[in-house]
């Protein structure tokens, strides 16, 4: 997914404050689609914790929840991140054993997501945007 300097007319204009707000967002889009396009329970579960660790992540790492954007696509569900911070994702490595808080997420993410683009802005900050099959 190449968006290069692409404005985002679908993110929003007003940003979620909280983590739920954006799942939120997030459901009531899934709410108002016919049901032979809204997918399986398990398909809306992996959504929902997707948009919980993205929106986290951007709030906790990323500078704040600088954009946020969530749209139908033919082949799923496409959810925009942006925040304010140029640093890119990555998966921490982890001892075996490691029960610690933390470095679940962005693995979690890629797992999930059919597609990930992460496009670094040139005011600073990044976009992250997902694609979600919704099974």
């Amino acid at each position: 997914m190449e968006y290069e300097g692409r404005q985002h007319p679908e993110l929003s204009q007003e940003l979620p404050a909280t983590v739920a707000q954006a799942r939120a967002r997030v459901r009531d889009l899934v709410d108002s689609m016919p049901p032979e396009r809204a997918g399986t329970d398990e398909g809306l579960t992996d959504l929902l914790l997707v948009t919980s660790e993205l929106a986290t992540n951007a709030i906790r790492h990323g500078g704040g929840l600088t954009g946020f954007g969530v749209r139908m696509e033919a082949d799923g569900i496409v959810l925009t991140v942006v925040d304010a911070s140029p640093r890119m994702p990555v998966a921490l490595l982890r001892e075996e054993g490691y029960a610690g808080p933390g470095g679940f997420g962005w693995p979690l993410i890629c797992r999930l997501a059919k597609d990930v683009a992460i496009t670094p802005l040139p005011g600073g900050g990044k976009s992250i945007e997902v694609l979600m099959p919704l099974r």
